[in-house]
């Protein structure tokens, strides 16, 4: 058993859009495919994996250090021998084989990359949904039948203004969500809370809003927001400051009453363990959304669960950012609070398998080996095409 070959490719998932700190017309990611000799149906087995957006493609980094070095290790040394599969956790060995600790930045998604698509295949070699794996591997065979979602939009999109605004939420309605996610931070405060308002006429009661600012305000501005928000209760006011700011996400704590979320771009099993050390999250109240195809795969998510679980947090408390079928398995196998969902940006990547409708923001998972980027036609072609034609 063995790797026999790993293709990586570069694509666009540029959008006309922008959120309070960057805009998308330029934004890559990275595609990849871990071909292995194992066959199944008459095919080789075929992990996909991809980053999630924000970050750009980090093909530089894999041709240069990662894909060299699993290729260029010993394949029994990558077996897992109990489950006569590919050993995940020995594969990430490999690749951070003389990697410093810290500097948890684009590394990170290089890996996290890789790191997918290897779980896409172990999955497969072993003939299950990988949220079955997981649950059967980690959770004593329990998962989760489905998972509550929310709808991640409200970009601000020249020349979709306050209606465009409230026609996309009510697409959200009609598609089954009941809970959706706007940006914040990109117009004044006066000029925001007019667009929350829209948001929350078509959506109802504050809690099926959230509103994020993706790092944006500095501590005034961040509780000037906090003041203005409060009032609507809304669902989450996420990501006020730089993520790295503890102390800002501390002080913001004792201002604000209603739930926070944050740790979308905190990278490692140690960034979030600061967060929870130093960020004044509540553990029964607040969310965290780290996604693993960021912060070095599920390897180093698994880590991360376990020191959350440490320190008395729940793996209830996490919804991970991204908006893809991997973080959805780890979601079911592994009970956490729910995922995102992009059911109109950045696709084919956003959203889940074509045959799995969302009703009442909860959705199921296909019965398909692996991740499951087979049931979702438009991304299973990309892959095909950029990576196995």
């Amino acid at each position: 058993m063995r790797i026999t070959e790993i293709r990586e490719k570069t694509v666009s998932i540029a959008s006309p859009i922008a959120n309070a700190f960057i805009d998308f017309s330029k934004m890559t990611c990275s595609v990849v495919a871990v071909i292995t000799d194992q066959i199944r149906d008459g095919e080789p087995v075929i992990g996909f994996g991809f980053n999630s957006n924000g970050r750009y493609g980090q093909g530089a980094l894999m041709r240069e250090r990662f894909i060299p070095r699993l290729m260029e290790a010993n394949p029994e040394a990558l077996i897992d021998r109990e489950n006569d599969n590919l050993d995940p956790f020995a594969i990430w060995k490999v690749m951070m084989t003389n990697e410093k600790p810290g500097g948890h930045g684009e590394r990170s998604v290089a890996v996290g990359t890789i790191d997918m698509a290897v779980w896409d295949a172990v999955a497969k070699i072993a003939g299950k949904p990988l949220y079955r794996l997981l649950a059967d591997r980690y959770r004593e065979g329990i998962a989760d039948d489905s998972v509550w979602v929310y709808a991640a939009g409200g970009y601000y999109h020249p020349g979709k203004e306050i209606e465009g605004l409230k026609d996309e939420m009510k697409s959200y309605r009609d598609r089954g969500y009941k809970v959706a996610k706007m940006k914040i931070g990109l117009a004044p405060l006066a000029d925001d809370m007019k667009r929350v308002e829209a948001a929350l006429s078509v959506l109802g009661e504050g809690q099926n809003l959230c509103v994020d600012a993706n790092g944006r305000f500095d501590l005034k501005t961040a509780l000037a927001y906090a003041r203005a928000l409060e009032p609507y209760d809304l669902y989450w006011y996420e990501e006020a400051g730089d993520p790295l700011d503890y102390a800002l996400q501390a002080e913001l704590s004792q201002h604000y009453s209603g739930r926070m979320a944050t740790g979308e771009n905190l990278f490692s099993m140690q960034d979030a363990r600061n967060l929870i050390r130093h960020g004044g999250m509540n553990r029964e109240r607040d969310i965290l959304q780290f996604d693993c195809a960021l912060s070095y795969g599920l390897v180093e998510y698994m880590r991360t669960l376990e020191m959350m679980a440490e320190n008395g947090w729940s793996s209830r408390r996490v919804v991970p950012h991204g908006g893809h079928q991997m973080s959805l398995n780890i979601a079911a196998g592994l009970h956490l609070g729910g995922n995102e969902s992009y059911p109109d940006v950045f696709q084919p990547f956003g959203g889940f398998a074509d045959d799995v409708a969302v009703v009442d923001s909860q959705v199921g998972l296909p019965d398909a080996p692996g991740v499951g980027f087979e049931r979702k036609a438009a991304l299973y072609a990309l892959f095909k095409r950029e990576l196995l034609e």
